[in-house]
C-alpha cells in the first residue's frame, strides 16, 4: 500500500465520523446522507490530489477545508445557501467548538443519535453506521438481525430525522444525562464488534476497540460521565489488555486457559482497577459486574488459579438484574471450572431446547469443550460438528478443527 493510500485510510478511520459531524452541526441544509456522501468525496478528492501533488503539510486540515467547500456547493447547488457555515475553517482545534460539555466530535454525534424519537434499536443502528462507519453487513451481525432488515430500520430512521431534523442540534445538558445509559451501550457493542473481529486472518479491526476506548476516554473525562461510565471504561481496558494473547504466531486462536499471560498488558490491567475503584458506589450496573468478572481473570496467575467460586457469585448477581441467555451461558461455564459439573451440564441442556439458542455456536462450542474435557469424545464431536456449521469465523473453524483433529488422531471415538 502506498504513503498516501495508507494516509487516507488512517484519517478516514479517525475522522469520518468527525467530519460528519461538523457538517451536520454547521449546517441545517446538510442531512445525514448527504453529509456522508460529501465526506466519501471529500477522501476521493484527496486521493486524486495527494497523488499528484504529494501529501500536504496538513492533511487533516486540507480534508475539512474541501470537506466544507464541497458542502457549500452542495448548499449552493440546491438554492438553500444562507450563510449557514461559520466564517472559520472547519478543523480540531476550532474555537467554535469548545463552548460544549464533550470536546470529542465523534461522542458528539453519538449522544446526538441516541434521540429518544428513536427506538433502541434505531439508534444503535443509526450510531453504528454513522459514528463509527460500520458496513450493514457487520451490524447486521452484531445485533442478529438480516441486511434487509437493517436497512429497512435505516430507512425508517433516516426519513424520521430528515422530517424533525433533531439530529442537527446538540443536545442539552439535561439530554446528555438522559442519553448516557444508551450511548454506554452502543460504545459497548461498537467495542465488542472491534474485539470479535479480530480474528485470526480476517481483517484486524482493533481501530474499533482502540476508538470505543478513546470515546469512552473522553466521556468520562467530561462532566457527564459517571460511575456506569468508569465501570464500563475498566471493563474495556481490562479485555484490551489481553488482545495480543488471543492468537499465535501463526494467527490460530488461543483459548482463554493455554494464553500466555505474559503478554498480558499489564499497564492496562492497573488502569483498568483504578477505574473499578472509582466506579464504586451505591448504584451497581451490569458493567460493574463483567468488569469485576474480568478483572478477576486477569488478576488470576493462570487458569487454574482462578477464583471461579466468586465469578459464579458474580454472575448470579449479574442474572438478578440482567437475565439473558448470553449471561446464562458464561454462568454454566463459571459452574463447571468451579466443580459444579451436574448444574453446568443441566444450564447448557436447558439452553439447547430454546429454538433461538440452539443457533447459537457458542453453546454448542461450550458443550463441546465440555464433554471433550470429561472424556465423551464422540458426544463433544457432535457438539463440534454442529459448532462448525454454525460459525463463520476462520480461526474460531480452525480452533473447533483443531479439537477435531485431536480426537480423531487418538482414535477416541
Amino acid at each position: 500500500m502506498d504513503e498516501v493510500q495508507l494516509e487516507a485510510d488512517q484519517l478516514y478511520k479517525s475522522h469520518f465520523g468527525k467530519m460528519v459531524s461538523l457538517l451536520l452541526r454547521f449546517s441545517n441544509a446538510i442531512d445525514l446522507e448527504t453529509a456522508e456522501d460529501i465526506v466519501q468525496d471529500s477522501f476521493s478528492a484527496a486521493l486524486t490530489s495527494w497523488r499528484k501533488g504529494g501529501l500536504p503539510d496538513k492533511p487533516e486540515a486540507w480534508l475539512f477545508r474541501v470537506c466544507k467547500n464541497k458542502a457549500l456547493n452542495k448548499i449552493k447547488e440546491s438554492k438553500r445557501f444562507n450563510n449557514l457555515f461559520l466564517d472559520e475553517d472547519i478543523y480540531p482545534g476550532d474555537p467554535a467548538l469548545s463552548q460544549f460539555p464533550l470536546d470529542d466530535q465523534q461522542l458528539i454525534l453519538l449522544f446526538a443519535c441516541a434521540h429518544p424519537d428513536l427506538s433502541p434499536k434505531a439508534q444503535v443502528v443509526i450510531c453504528l453506521k454513522y459514528v463509527v462507519n460500520l458496513k450493514v453487513e457487520a451490524i447486521a451481525k452484531i445485533l442478529g438481525m438480516t441486511v434487509d432488515g437493517i436497512d429497512k430500520l435505516l430507512v425508517r430512521a433516516r426519513q424520521k430525522i430528515k422530517e424533525e431534523k433533531f439530529l442537527f442540534f446538540e443536545p442539552l445538558m439535561e439530554e446528555l444525562e438522559s442519553r448516557i445509559h444508551i450511548v454506554h451501550k452502543i460504545l459497548y457493542l461498537i467495542f465488542n464488534e472491534g474485539y470479535k473481529s479480530s480474528w485470526g486472518k480476517e481483517l484486524i479491526r482493533e481501530e474499533l476497540c482502540e476508538e470505543a476506548l478513546l470515546m469512552i476516554r473522553a466521556l468520562s473525562k467530561s462532566s457527564i460521565g459517571n460511575r456506569e461510565t468508569s465501570a464500563l471504561y475498566a471493563l474495556m481496558l481490562f479485555n484490551a489488555s489481553r488482545l495480543k494473547a488471543r492468537f499465535g504466531a501463526g494467527g490460530e486462536l488461543i483459548d482463554l486457559e493455554e494464553q500466555d499471560r505474559n503478554l498480558w498488558n499489564k499497564e492496562l490491567i492497573q488502569l483498568a482497577f483504578l477505574y473499578l475503584r472509582l466506579s464504586q458506589g451505591e448504584n451497581i450496573s451490569v458493567y460493574h459486574y463483567e468488569a469485576s468478572i474480568a478483572g478477576m481473570h486477569c488478576n488470576a496467575e493462570s487458569f487454574g488459579a482462578t477464583d471461579w467460586k466468586s465469578i459464579t457469585m458474580l454472575y448470579d448477581r449479574l442474572l438478578t438484574i440482567n437475565p439473558n441467555p448470553f449471561v446464562e451461558l458464561n454462568y454454566a461455564i463459571a459452574l463447571y471450572y468451579a466443580g459444579q459439573k451436574p448444574d453446568a451440564l443441566d444450564i447448557l441442556h436447558k439452553l439447547e431446547k430454546e429454538p433461538f439458542f440452539n443457533q447459537y455456536y457458542l453453546l454448542h462450542a461450550s458443550l463441546g469443550r465440555i464433554y471433550f474435557a470429561e472424556g465423551n469424545h464422540a458426544l463433544a464431536k457432535i457438539y463440534f460438528t454442529e459448532t462448525l456449521r454454525l460459525t463463520n469465523a476462520p480461526a474460531e473453524k480452525d480452533f473447533i478443527q483443531r479439537l477435531i483433529g485431536r480426537i480423531t488422531k487418538g482414535d477416541l471415538c
